[in-house]
């Protein structure tokens, strides 16, 4: 049995496929995972499952537009292992998430895409926002008191988009320590 983290791309965002969290745990629960629980409602899910990573992801993706009412084009479910999180956390650039009253800092996760090929679509304005590449993610941070003047939303005119889903520094350092309390590093 392995422990996976579950990021589900495009539920409960601007009022958009609402997915319950208690309905979304009886749906996971019913195609055949254990423990699952959820962490805040923007598609954050801790699993275990005898499954690799790609058939809990198919499995998930197939069974969601089929349980709740959404727009399928949008929702994509990316499955990470704690060793796979750890790293995107050990990896992180020089400082990167460590003053949240002065930067507002995102994990960008990548799913069927690399960060080579995202990151022109990123228009960073100097003095405000920075960006970084990093293997499955893209960390991007802008100067909180000029979020207003951030460019960084350009990137969802773009088709790449798609292909991305964003949690803030301090879900993912949370999502970490969530997977870190069931107490195995899972499939590598």
């Amino acid at each position: 049995m392995k422990t996976f983290l579950i990021l589900l791309r495009g539920i409960n965002v601007g009022g958009k496929n609402k997915v319950p969290m208690a309905e979304l745990r009886n749906c996971l629960e019913g195609l055949g995972f254990l423990d699952v629980s959820t962490f805040i409602a923007s598609g954050n899910v801790v699993l275990t499952s005898d499954r690799t990573a790609v058939e809990v992801a198919a499995q998930i993706e197939a069974a969601l537009p089929e349980a709740f009412k959404l727009d399928s084009e949008l929702i994509k479910v990316l499955v990470l292992t704690r060793d796979q999180l750890q790293s995107v956390v050990d990896d992180r650039p020089e400082g990167f998430g460590d003053q949240p009253d002065k930067y507002h800092s995102d994990a960008i996760f990548l799913m069927g895409v690399t960060s080579a090929e995202v990151m022109p679509i990123f228009n960073p304005r100097e003095g405000v926002d920075r960006v970084w590449p990093g293997d499955g993610v893209v960390y991007a941070e802008r100067l909180s008191a000029q979020r207003t003047r951030s460019r960084l939303s350009a990137m969802m005119a773009s088709p790449l988009y798609k292909s991305m889903t964003v949690r803030s520094w301090k879900t993912t350092v949370k999502l970490l320590e969530i997977l870190r309390a069931r107490g195995t590093s899972g499939e590598r």
